[in-house]
């Protein structure tokens, strides 16, 4: 099944929530629009420190990427890579939720209902706030690696 969805390109997000100790975030290539109205998303997270931490925030952010963000979904993906660092434009919401203003678009959500299924757990969230950045060109996932539909 890995193989199958490694060949299946996917857009690529990086969720964001204020955790009892600090920020924590990931990168997530899971993320799906359920419904417009209401208006509702949803995505899967592993059994991971920051995935724990978001599963149990009372709200977060789901951060869509596009091209220039490439290098910040890497270091979202990875346990040891740089998180909040300053010069990668986070601020925080008056809600306390790191925020990167220049994403394509933010969605601020809570979470409706969470289904462990297996190894993973299936967040379906409501969205609350939405925010739109400047535009990008699109920022894919697609074997294991990060690029735009220009390096396909």
């Amino acid at each position: 099944m890995k193989d199958a969805f490694r060949r299946y390109p996917t857009g690529v997000a990086v969720i964001t929530a204020a955790g009892a100790d600090g920020p924590v975030g990931l990168t997530a290539s899971s993320v799906a629009s359920v419904s417009v109205d209401p208006p509702a998303l949803s995505f899967s997270v592993m059994g991971t420190r920051s995935a724990r931490a978001l599963l149990t925030a009372p709200s977060f952010v789901v951060h869509l990427l596009g091209a220039r963000h490439a290098g910040l979904a890497r270091a979202f993906s990875r346990s040891a890579g740089d998180r909040f660092t300053p010069d990668q434009g986070w601020s925080r919401l008056p809600t306390g939720e790191p925020i990167l203003l220049d994403a394509v678009a933010a969605l601020r959500g809570e979470r409706l209902r969470l289904v462990p299924v297996g190894d993973a757990t299936l967040v379906v969230a409501a969205v609350l706030d939405v925010f739109h950045g400047p535009a990008d060109r699109p920022l894919i996932h697609h074997s294991r690696k990060f690029i735009t539909p220009e390096e396909c």
